[in-house]
């Protein structure tokens, strides 16, 4: 008995940029990109693709999938960090635009890790209330927040929205537990400035403009570290083996992180659900994504045991096991 995902979504912009475009944009070269990231082909946000309308698109998706109508929602939690405004925030446009007008909404910045910290926060509530309902979105429209003459970050995102509608079943299914952790000192490896501040005694010294900035080494460490720790203490806390675990659908930072991360956990490839050739790192949007495919593709059936893990900017990490 447990919170359970009732319906998955996901929408991705209709523009592809491969790695054979970016060559004309900054000093790169597919071979460059493929070799180092794995990365093919990313999605770029067109007119009418603003972050919460991805979102509010995979929304529906996931409330059709469902069954369920929005005005049974209690809560609508977007995970991001590029919404079109600093307020009102994308989880109330998408409130708005798919009519849950029973719920209250906001937007949850924990980078890539956004998704896996709503999804635990959606088991708290409905624990608390077995009736409520949750909509957990990731969307991030991270092509606006990219110097595209950094080609260690501009080759590595893309734009894209994922969701999950999270409800209360009687059965053996649903959210097993979780493992959510942070590191605020490490910030500079990994951030993003907000606007320059107008009023002169609050600008930030060393501010570079609003754009992922990255230390891409020094992140791929703490990254397979901090995300292989946080699993193998879950898997203890839950007294379950890796061996168990029918499907792993871990934030698709890059190959990279991907072969090592699967290299320490000792689990098989097969097992492993990858789509961040086709979409590259799509921060908190990137687990549904690859979650709502999983579900779709009959990569994961009934009963699986499902391992979720990411890592992101704050730093933020965390790794989630659920009954399917």
């Amino acid at each position: 008995m447990g919170t359970v995902v009732l319906g998955t979504g996901s929408c991705l912009p209709e523009r592809v940029l491969t790695n054979t475009e970016l060559e004309s944009i900054v000093d790169t070269s597919d071979e460059w990109i493929r070799a180092r990231t794995g990365i093919v082909s990313r999605r770029i946000g067109g007119k009418g693709e603003l972050n919460y309308q991805l979102a509010a698109k995979a929304a529906r998706r996931a409330l059709a999938n469902a069954n369920v109508e929005p005005e049974e929602i209690g809560l609508v939690v977007v995970g991001t960090i590029s919404s079109h405004m600093q307020m009102p925030s994308s989880a109330c446009f998408v409130q708005d635009e798919i009519g849950a007008k029973n719920a209250f909404a906001f937007d949850l910045n924990a980078a890539c890790s956004g998704f896996l910290y709503g999804l635990d926060l959606a088991d708290k509530y409905i624990r608390a209330d077995h009736s409520m309902k949750v909509l957990v979105i990731g969307a991030e429209t991270l092509s606006s927040r990219l110097d595209w003459q950094d080609r260690n970050t501009c080759i590595l995102f893309g734009d894209g929205a994922g969701a999950a509608v999270f409800g209360y079943a009687e059965n053996e299914r649903g959210v097993i537990g979780s493992n959510m952790l942070s590191d605020g000192s490490l910030w500079r490896l990994l951030h993003m400035h907000g606007p320059q501040s107008s009023n002169p005694d609050l600008v930030v010294e060393d501010w570079s403009g609003a754009y992922i900035r990255m230390e891409g080494r020094e992140v791929f460490k703490h990254a397979v570290k901090a995300m292989d720790t946080a699993v193998r203490v879950l898997l203890e806390r839950e007294n379950i083996s890796i061996d168990e675990v029918d499907v792993v659908i871990p934030h698709q930072a890059n190959m990279r992180i991907l072969n090592k991360l699967i290299d320490r956990l000792k689990v098989p490839q097969s097992k492993v659900f990858i789509n961040v050739n086709k979409y590259g790192n799509t921060s908190a949007a990137s687990i549904p994504i690859a979650l709502d495919e999983a579900n779709s593709s009959d990569f994961i059936a009934k009963g699986n045991t499902i391992l979720f893990c990411s890592f992101g900017g704050g730093f933020t990490w965390g790794a989630a096991l659920m009954k399917w």
